[in-house]
């Protein structure tokens, strides 16, 4: 029994993670980079890119990050007349978000795996999963919750504090007329990071919702699974 409980936290542990790199992937996507290109108040660009050059570009450096692609997927852009879309400094920040992202993805497969195995081997004492996952989904909530305030209130030392955290110093830092902070202003991460919140709150409120509901059938029905 000491096993399965242990395994039931397990299951808490793996729970905030696998939410909140669920969130994470599906702001990486050409929907919200859509959404946010052409939502009204987003920051035009100063150097000249229209909301046209944007859906064009932006999608390419997250299908960098997403796939097996080469740097120079990047490196090979250009914008004609001007030259080279991305700076070297640029192209090698690329490199180390992309070794971020593929960290943060393999352990996003590693919890979903042994999620699995857990409620495989708890099949029989599904109390014990259902608290796990109870336990993980508000875990979750009190974590982003956190996570939300501190970026409301304090967004550039929130900012600051995650990029210092992944990052070498000085190598995240670009000018505005760098193609990065063209494509993904400052506000494109602001937003990006309550999105992020709003959908992992709304996915730990519906798993614990669920399992209250399934533990509350079970009671009924008089059963211990």
């Amino acid at each position: 029994m000491r096993v399965k409980l242990g395994l039931g936290w397990l299951v808490t542990v793996c729970v905030p993670v696998v939410l909140v790199l669920l969130a994470v992937r599906v702001v990486m996507s050409p929907w919200f980079l859509q959404f946010e290109y052409t939502r009204p108040g987003f920051p035009v660009d100063l150097y000249g890119f229209t909301t046209e050059d944007r859906l064009r570009y932006g999608p390419v450096a997250i299908e960098y990050m997403l796939t097996d692609a080469d740097i120079s997927l990047l490196r090979d852009l250009d914008f004609g007349a001007t030259g080279a879309a991305y700076t070297e400094r640029e192209l090698q920040h690329m490199i180390d978000v992309k070794n971020v992202t593929q960290a943060a993805f393999l352990v996003l497969r590693v919890a979903l795996g042994v999620l699995a195995v857990c409620a495989v081997v708890l099949r029989r004492d599904g109390w014990i999963l259902r608290e796990g996952l109870k336990r993980g989904a508000l875990l979750t909530l009190m974590a982003i919750v956190a996570v939300v305030v501190s970026a409301v209130v304090a967004w550039d030392f929130f900012f600051t504090l995650f990029h210092e955290l992944f990052f070498a110093d000085g190598t995240w830092v670009f000018l505005y007329s760098d193609t990065l902070i063209r494509l993904y202003p400052e506000q494109f991460w602001f937003d990006a990071a309550l999105t992020v919140g709003t959908l992992t709150v709304v996915g730990a409120l519906v798993l614990f919702a669920g399992m209250r509901w399934i533990g509350g059938r079970v009671a009924r029905r008089g059963g211990a699974v």
